[in-house]
Parts: C-alpha cells; structure tokens; sequence
C-alpha cells in the first residue's frame, strides 16, 4: 500500500459491541449525520456500538464504556456472552481517511464483545447517551438480526461485519438457553 492510501498509517485500537435482545434480536443504531465523516446515506447507515480504546483502559471495559455513552445501557444491565479471539481490522476509504480522527489511521482494529441485554427497552436512549456527556452517535435504534448485520453496515466495514456474524450467530437465542 502507498503512503496516500494510508498503508504507513496505523490502525486506530476499538471495540465493538453486539448487544443481543433476549428475543434474538441485535442492537442497530442508524448513525446520525453530525457523526463524523463515515456517515452515509441509505442503508448502510445503521451499525453496532463501538469506539476507541482509552490509554489505560483494557479491551472489555472500553466495550462496556463504549455501549453506555452510544446506548445509555449501563453495564449492570448486561451479561458478557462472548468475545471473538481475534482483533478485525478494515481501512478507511482514502477520502474518509482523510478526514477521520485528523488523518492519522489508516482504520480501526478491532476487538468485538457480545453482551446479552438485561435492562428494558426504557433504558436504551440514543438521544441522550451516556447521561448526556457525549454528542449521540444515533439519531435512532432498532433490533436487527444478525443475518441482517453485514447489509446494514457501510461497505467497507462488510468483512469485519460478516466475522462478527460467524463468531456470535450461535448467541441470538442466548435467552432461551438453560
């Protein structure tokens, strides 16, 4: 990869969030248009939780951080059902890469949690996340099925989507379990 197409650029540490219904359902939240530069129209609008890592911070509790500012869920109302072993990575088309986190990643890698949902539905608020203290990634959320998932999500991020699927799918009836 060339230096213009961001191959010299690191990849950004995240995580990223399946937060499973009881019904079977996954949390999806349409991203807002003030969300920053992946923002697209149509539908591949609509994606799971996820965001950076801070410094000092490990892997699962930036998951549980990040699903409360983007969702307003608070971690005693979910259950960690799985992680998949794996970092996943995608690049950031060269335009968007640009202007993402002021040019200095190529993209984001990756470490994906499933968390089966406790709460009500009452308690997700994507209008006011985390109490309020950050701009909302979502003008609005739905249950989605994970089958769903890969078509929903803005292309290039599809392989790290269709990953997430194969490692969780054997979680969307998680409630039903004995």
């Amino acid at each position: 990869m060339d230096p213009e197409s961001g191959g010299a650029l690191p990849y950004r540490p995240c995580v990223g969030v399946a937060l499973i219904a009881p019904s079977g359902g996954v949390f999806v939240g349409r991203r807002s248009k003030d969300a920053g530069p992946e923002h697209v129209a149509g539908p591949h609008m609509w994606q799971m939780p996820q965001g950076g890592i801070d410094p000092g911070e490990d892997p699962e509790m930036a998951a549980r951080r990040e699903l409360f500012e983007e969702t307003n869920v608070p971690a005693d109302a979910v259950r960690l059902l799985g992680e998949v072993p794996d970092w996943l990575a995608y690049d950031l088309p060269p335009a968007v890469m640009k202007q993402a986190w002021k040019g200095r990643y190529r993209g984001q890698s990756q470490k994906w949690f499933a968390y089966g949902f406790l709460g009500s539905e009452h308690q997700i608020d994507v209008l006011s996340p985390g109490g309020g203290a950050h701009k909302p990634e979502f003008d609005a959320w739905r249950w989605a099925r994970f089958s769903e998932l890969p078509e929903l999500i803005v292309p290039f991020k599809r392989p790290v989507y269709e990953s997430v699927v194969a490692a969780f799918a054997d979680l969307e009836s998680w409630a039903t379990r004995p």
